[in-house]
């Protein structure tokens, strides 16, 4: 099956992504990719030309920060064959990046599913990374009879030029937030709390890959940061922590800031944003909407199952729940993002 159409939806994260793509996967034409580039990472921008073998190799290994995690005892609540635990869940090494979030996504026995998968791609020929990935999501819409293909990750804004670039003729959607809701979401979810973690370890190293770290640099951080770079630390240092919210309303502007810029620069028709509380006011105006972007019919049934997905109780929280001094300093950490939306 051909594709009819690639799109990427990409975003701060706790914005109601995981609610989107659990909506487009009800749609009988779409293929969801749910946490895929968070699953794969760099892999899709891999230089030179890859054997079927060798492009399998890659993303069928664990993806080492979640595998760290589980270990560690902080599983996120995305992890999806952790709920479902299958052949992988004591495996030493850890569980197949594709098997984490993206196969129990699609199908109740993501084993199966990854067995197919393997026979299929370790004899595919020597492509480009971006060819071989595109040429998965084709074997899988084929497989679950879809025709446009959905990728959709948190934290994923940062992927979207590179993406643009190996897929030229792909859209994007900018799905956001109303900020400090979002940042207050951010400071309460681990894999945010380990974000601003390594981040932060970043900046005392000056490094921008964790492959040039050298035993001084490791040395030279302190006892709460060191032991997040091992294959296994104690949940406590992420748990217990306590982080400035502040912090999380500076990464959402920072983020949305990055993806309102790369949004201005497409060509007209291949973006869009997507406000997760206009999806909560108007949720059938705005799949409609989403469906014209995306290449698929708006189907009754699809848009009533999606509207009673939806869950606007978290709104305002961040109000609701902080002092008005907590609250003010958060709102003027994500006043640059607010500013960028406009």
């Amino acid at each position: 099956m051909t594709l009819r159409s690639l799109t990427f939806v990409t975003g701060t994260g706790r914005s109601g992504s995981t609610a989107l793509s659990t909506i487009l996967n009800t749609h009988p034409e779409v293929l969801s990719l749910n946490e895929y580039m968070a699953s794969v990472g760099d892999t899709v921008f891999l230089q030179g030309r890859l054997s079927g073998e060798d492009f399998w190799a890659r993303i069928a290994a664990p993806t080492p920060y979640f595998a760290s995690m589980i270990r560690s005892g902080l599983p996120m609540p995305e992890f999806l064959y952790t709920r479902r635990p299958g052949r992988y869940s004591t495996d030493p090494a850890g569980i197949p990046a594709l098997s984490l979030m993206v196969l129990p996504h699609l199908s109740d026995d993501p084993d199966a599913l990854l067995d197919e998968l393997a026979a299929e791609v370790v004899i595919w020929p020597e492509r480009t990374a971006a060819e071989q990935h595109h040429a998965l999501f084709a074997w899988l819409a084929e497989r679950f009879g879809r025709a446009a293909a959905v990728e959709r990750s948190g934290y994923s804004t940062g992927w979207a030029p590179g993406l643009r670039a190996a897929y030229p003729h792909a859209k994007f959607v900018h799905l956001f937030r109303d900020g400090p809701d979002c940042a207050l979401s951010m400071s309460r979810h681990p894999g945010y709390r380990v974000i601003t973690l390594l981040r932060e370890i970043r900046e005392r190293t000056g490094v921008e890959d964790f492959g040039e770290l050298t035993p001084e640099h490791r040395a030279s951080l302190p006892p709460e940061l060191a032991p997040l770079l091992g294959d296994r630390f104690d949940p406590a240092l992420v748990r217990d922590r306590d982080f400035p919210l502040p912090r999380f309303g500076a990464l959402w502007s920072e983020l949305v800031v990055e993806a309102t810029e790369f949004l201005a620069g497409l060509p007209a028709g291949q973006g869009m944003s997507l406000a997760y509380e206009d999806l909560l006011d108007d949720p059938r105006s705005e799949l409609r909407r989403l469906a014209a972007f995306i290449g698929i019919e708006p189907l009754p049934q699809w848009l009533d199952d999606a509207c009673a997905r939806l869950d606007g109780s978290r709104r305002g929280s961040a109000e609701r729940q902080l002092s008005a001094p907590e609250f003010e300093a958060l709102r003027s950490s994500c006043a640059p993002g607010a500013r960028a939306l406009g």
